[in-house]
């Protein structure tokens, strides 16, 4: 079955195919299928890249597969906009996070529950997998352990077999391919961490948001902010995490690509300022992705990049293109 919450106003779609949506949450098969029977395909919308980028490999020309959120964005602080709530509406099914990452969506994604799927793919994850946060909640960055999030990608795929029977045997070999090739590139990020030194395995970025990546590769992590980027950085934080790198002679710290660096280069001067060199280590893709378009706007090429970059700038042993060689190649 499908993660719903709330509900909503009925969008203004085709009377028998509301009513087809409506089965498919009743009924896994086979009257899901009625909707992308009736016409064409699938309209499926995805809070964030990370989710969009792989489903889009996935259903090929079955569906038509966008994100809410692009290159840069933060989805802590996301306010969905009118177009957002608009292409949300027509949408046959909505693939979010959930765990508290898009917060300011939760009450709009509540209302379109009524009458189509809208799937929380980490929030459905057995609860023994997630790492607790505060407050009785759980860490919601689970893409960054690649083995964790095929499983969230896998119940997306079960979701578009149901809504196009027709499309499922396409579905699932596009999703076995997509998942080898998703396989590859972890094998690769284990190999290259697992040569970085025990005494510089530590991972300190702008905010909480590597606990799944160190969990899955071996690393410790810190962040200067909480699990989200609304949580702010006190000075006594920042203090804590200096004199940790200090002591640990920690060779580097890491910006995000969707998140301000100032707390980050707070670390490299206070460290410089008791008489210790930290270099930045990179630029790191945590909430967001890259620009669409290039191998880095791929979630591959997003851990393929971030692996790279950690173990390069923690004196472990990875080729500078990465992977395959695709890192900076653009597309």
């Amino acid at each position: 079955m499908v993660t719903i919450a709330g509900n909503a106003p009925r969008r203004r779609t085709p009377r028998l195919l509301r009513a087809a949506l409506a089965l498919c949450l009743l009924f896994p098969a086979p009257l899901c299928g009625f909707a992308a029977e009736a016409g064409a395909r699938l309209a499926v919308v995805a809070t964030i890249a990370q989710i969009a980028e792989p489903l889009r490999r996935i259903a090929g020309d079955r569906a038509e597969v966008s994100s809410l959120m692009g290159e840069g964005v933060d989805p802590h602080l996301y306010r969905p906009t009118r177009s957002d709530i608009a292409r949300l509406a027509r949408a046959d099914a909505v693939f979010w996070n959930g765990l508290d990452l898009e917060v300011q969506l939760e009450e709009a994604l509540g209302r379109l529950a009524a009458d189509r799927p809208v799937v929380a793919l980490a929030a459905a994850l057995p609860r023994d997998r997630l790492i607790p946060a505060g407050g009785g909640g759980f860490d919601p960055h689970v893409w960054m352990d690649p083995a964790l999030w095929r499983a969230a990608l896998d119940r997306a795929v079960g979701v578009l077999a149901r809504l196009d029977p027709g499309g499922a045997p396409r579905f699932r070999a596009n999703a076995e391919a997509y998942f080898r090739r998703l396989a590859a590139v972890e094998a690769y990020a284990a190999r290259v961490l697992a040569s970085v030194p025990e005494r510089a395995r530590l991972l300190v970025a702008a905010h909480d948001a590597f606990g799944y990546f160190g969990r899955r590769f071996g690393l410790e992590t810190r962040g200067v902010q909480g699990i989200s980027t609304e949580s702010e950085a006190g000075l006594r934080r920042i203090e804590g995490l200096v004199a940790e790198l200090v002591a640990r002679a920690a060779p580097a710290v890491f910006v995000e690509t969707s998140a301000p660096d100032r707390h980050v280069r707070a670390l490299i001067e206070g460290a410089a300022a008791r008489g210790h060199e930290v270099r930045l280590g990179g630029r790191l893709f945590s909430d967001a992705m890259g620009r669409a378009g290039t191998y880095e706007g791929t979630y591959i090429g997003a851990i393929d990049h971030n692996a790279t970059t950690v173990a390069r700038a923690l004196g472990g042993d990875a080729p500078a293109r990465g992977h395959l060689g695709r890192l900076g190649h653009g597309g």
